[in-house]
């Protein structure tokens, strides 16, 4: 194994104290008046050696560690997916590594990868709650943790948050439908007391109302864990015998699920059945005709994460919500 290369190997090839090769590495040339020949052979001869430094006493110096912990609720989603990479590829612009997990939306996973990322001293967390794990971020923001969450948050504590403007998305779904002649509206949801399901549901069912509906109203709920068997079921009760003319799904994921129950039962899209999925996803590109969504606004939504958690770690104390706006993207399912 290769010996590992310190401050005074460089120090003695260059001629140079420890410490002015430190301040050299560390960023402090300026600061402490270093000549401009004398930093640039300090770091040709740091990268001559293949100087690696060390990161932890690093950290303990500057009493941070640059890196951030995500937690998303299922990183095999294609929304979660881009999602981090936004926030990983924001993050890398100041100078910080993003250390990131997925919960699979179980609280236990959740509280593990909470543990986890603190005992990594993380400097601050961005999180997509999942159920029950209301207690866990009250404990981390108790405990002083910079802390922004991501796509839903809970209305019992005030703390930094950036999500969708989830009510009005559904909202305006729903009025689509009823301009081009669709009355009998059907949702697919999960199952969920998370307050971005809820806003959607709301949203659907407010839309219904206000456009005298109220007697089509209906609701159906898939479990998170058991979603294509649920999808299954909810297609043969609705598909076998259809008795609606038009059907928006809550989430990616339950689109595709229920685009392909379409497809199984062959459904005429949108002459029997008028669709709209949300969040984009490459399926409804390829799926005939293409399928109307509501679209997040995925780089705002990680940008604005980013900037907000580095303004809490910096000492910022101010806390903010966000509420994006949707954009509905009309294509011909609808």
């Amino acid at each position: 194994m290769a010996k590992k290369v310190s401050l005074k190997n460089i120090a003695d090839e260059v001629g140079v104290s420890t410490a002015l090769v430190s301040y050299v590495l560390n960023g402090l040339e300026k600061e402490k008046r270093v000549r401009p020949e004398v930093v640039e052979k300090i770091h040709a001869v740091a990268k001559e050696l293949k100087y690696k430094p060390n990161l932890i006493a690093r950290s303990l110096r500057k009493g941070s560690t640059s890196t951030i912990g995500l937690i998303v609720a299922d990183i095999s989603n294609s929304f979660f997916a881009q999602l981090a990479r936004i926030i990983e590829d924001e993050s890398a612009k100041y100078g910080y590594t993003v250390i990131f997990g997925s919960s699979h939306e179980d609280h236990s996973k959740s509280e593990v990868l909470i543990d986890t990322l603190i005992n990594r001293q993380v400097d601050g967390f961005i999180i997509t709650p999942c159920e029950k794990s209301l207690e866990q971020i009250k404990a981390l923001n108790q405990n002083g943790n910079p802390i922004v969450l991501i796509d839903r948050y809970f209305p019992e504590i005030s703390l930094n948050h950036v999500v969708l403007d989830n009510f009005q998305s559904t909202y305006s779904a729903v009025n689509c439908f009823v301009e081009k002649g669709y009355k009998k509206i059907d949702m697919i949801a999960y199952k969920s007391s998370l307050i971005n399901m809820q806003e959607r549901i709301r949203g659907y069912k407010e839309a219904m109302k206000d456009n005298g509906l109220d007697k089509e109203i209906s609701v159906e709920e898939v479990r998170f864990h058991h979603a294509k068997s649920d999808m299954e079921k909810i297609a043969e009760e609705l598909f076998n015998d259809l008795k609606i003319n038009a059907l928006l799904f809550a989430t990616n994921a339950l689109s595709i699920y229920g685009l392909y129950a379409i497809r199984k039962y062959n459904i005429t899209i949108p002459d029997e059945l008028a669709v709209i999925g949300f969040d984009g996803h490459e399926v409804f590109d390829f799926f005939q005709p293409p399928i109307t969504y509501i679209e997040q606004p995925l780089e705002d939504m990680g940008k604005e994460a980013v900037k907000i958690l580095l303004d809490q770690i910096k000492g910022s104390k101010k806390t903010v919500h966000v509420e994006l706006k949707h954009q509905l993207i009309e294509r011909h399912s609808c």
